[in-house]
């Protein structure tokens, strides 16, 4: 029999054990992401656990991704790179929260896809520097609290500011949580300091506040819209560097019909779904093609016909069409239309640089999978209308501005044939890697890029998860509740991705949906 050992715990008198080899074992070198053991490590620190790296090809060069996700809450930020980073002793650095509305949707009514894509803008020019894409939507309380805070403000007339009507829904006025970007910095091994580019001295503070050395600021302010006016000057109010809101000769404009207050419910049809909030989003129009009524046409027209604005070798408008139930498509040139801005502010004409596609955003929370589903409506169907729909599946990358847009070209195009109908409903799904999340997608593109897998469908094996793993069941049951009759025009990338889903023929079955017509995208 062994003989059994009495533990004793140290004295004062005893060395202190050194624990440093067996904590080495456990916890990842500063820059590890950077010089890996081996291929498949995923370097953690604190709570944020490295993914995938990937390139990715943009307007303003080549950047690298580098994604990671929180243990805790599971949201991805990605960490994209110009450049040397390594040995830089200054970095233009941008803390950039996601904005789905205006880096999706197109909306119009705030300012955060220029400043992401101005950021991208800033830091090539510079020759290097990083841009941190965090997941906190609406300063943090994600798009069923934004999206909340955007129907009180249009039922207020614009008279309740944001933070005001955040207050009134017993909310902060920033829930958002930067630590993941210190971690991120020393799985980077990052040891440069930041020009932050921002307007908001409360992300300094939270940066300072971990340990981040920021060397200066720099500013990314752009003229106000219609649109979006009342939302910074809450936010010049709030505190953020802005001069223009005050200083624009520009005036605000409001949703097209008035916005009706409701209290958050589950869908009698459908318990699972909690109908949380619906609003106007202003979209930016498709391919200069601003739609107009017949009214807004004749009157907009009736003083100089449209054929003068589109005579001269600097024509303001570049073509119309009559499209159905008499409303028009008029093609605008946009960079002759700013300039002539400038020398006539007056002429209405300039008012179609702003004008809008109008789409109703219908926000659902989903306690099965607790996501945010989205659906975009637009008209108001009548009994005998076949409604053009879309479930459309977006990826984070294309909020960015790549070279390559093929998916957001596909929204376009939707949201194009919606609008020219007259009537319809966009549904997005938040599912990178068809529904096997972003982590997947990234993986994907990074097994390709060092000759880890040879193909989509080879990188999925490898990693475990099927073709497709979306939910068409929920999205059909969304829609239906948005669609007059169960006939409707249906929206595909081709007859090929349709072969290849047959999960999505068989829940349009299941919910007794009858495509009258299938519209698609690859053929024009």
């Amino acid at each position: 029999m062994s003989k059994i050992v009495p533990f004793t715990s140290p004295t004062s008198a005893d060395p202190v054990p050194d624990f440093s080899a067996l904590i080495a074992e456990l916890q990842h070198a500063t820059g590890s992401v950077f010089a890996p053991e081996v291929l498949d490590e995923r370097p953690l620190y604190g709570t944020t656990i490295y993914l995938a790296t990937c390139s990715l090809d943009t307007r303003y060069g080549p950047f690298r991704a580098y994604i990671f996700q929180d243990l805790i809450d599971k949201h991805y930020i990605i960490a994209l790179s110009h450049g040397d980073i390594r040995d830089a002793e200054t970095l233009h650095t941008r803390i950039h929260s996601s904005c789905v509305t205006s880096e999706t949707l197109r909306g119009c009514d705030c300012d955060c896809v220029q400043q992401l894509e101005g950021a991208f803008k800033v830091i090539a020019e510079k020759g290097r520097g990083i841009l941190f894409y965090l997941m906190q939507e609406g300063r943090g309380v994600g798009y069923v609290g934004k999206s909340r805070d955007r129907m009180l403000v249009q039922a207020s007339l614009d008279q309740l500011s944001t933070f005001e009507a955040y207050a009134a829904m017993g909310l902060k006025k920033d829930h958002r949580n930067y630590e993941n970007i210190s971690h991120i910095c020393h799985l980077l091994g990052l040891k440069a300091s930041f020009t932050v580019l921002t307007n908001n001295p409360d992300k300094i503070d939270a940066l300072r506040a971990q340990g981040i050395v920021v060397a200066g600021t720099e500013t990314l302010e752009f003229e106000p819209g219609p649109f979006n006016l009342a939302y910074l000057t809450s936010k010049a109010a709030g505190g953020h560097i802005l001069k223009r809101p005050s200083a624009t000769k520009i005036k605000r404009a409001l949703p097209p019909e008035p916005v009706k207050l409701f209290k958050p419910y589950a869908l009698p049809e459908a318990r699972r779904f909690i109908y949380s909030a619906g609003y106007f989003l202003p979209m930016k129009p498709v391919d200069d093609d601003v739609l107009l009524t017949e009214t807004q046409f004749k009157e907009l027209f009736r003083q100089q016909s449209i054929e003068r604005y589109m005579a001269g070798p600097r024509p303001l408008v570049l073509g119309y069409e009559l499209i159905r139930d008499d409303r028009f498509f008029v093609k605008i040139a946009t960079d002759n239309l700013g300039a002539f801005k400038k020398e006539h502010p007056e002429d209405p004409i300039v008012d179609l640089l702003t004008t809008p596609y109008w789409f109703h955003v219908h926000v659902y929370y989903d306690i099965v999978t607790s996501e945010d589903f989205i659906v975009l409506t637009h008209g108001k169907p009548r009994p005998f209308d076949t409604p053009v729909v879309r479930i459309h599946s977006e990826s984070l990358f294309n909020r960015f501005p790549l070279r390559a847009t093929e998916n957001r070209d596909k929204l376009k195009q939707s949201v194009k044939h919606i609008v020219n109908y007259g009537s319809g409903a966009l549904l997005l799904l938040h599912n990178d890697g068809r529904g096997a999340g972003f982590g997947a997608f990234a993986t994907d593109a990074m097994m390709a890029e060092n000759g880890q897998a040879t193909t989509t469908d080879d990188a999925y094996r490898k990693l475990g998860v099927a073709y497709d793993s979306r939910d068409y069941d929920a999205s059909l049951t969304l829609l239906k509740h948005h669609i007059p009759n169960e006939k409707i025009q249906m929206v595909m990338n081709s007859p090929d991705s349709l072969v290849k889903k047959p999960e999505y023929a068989d829940a349009l079955n299941r919910h007794h949906i009858d495509v009258d017509h299938w519209i698609f995208l690859d053929h024009g």
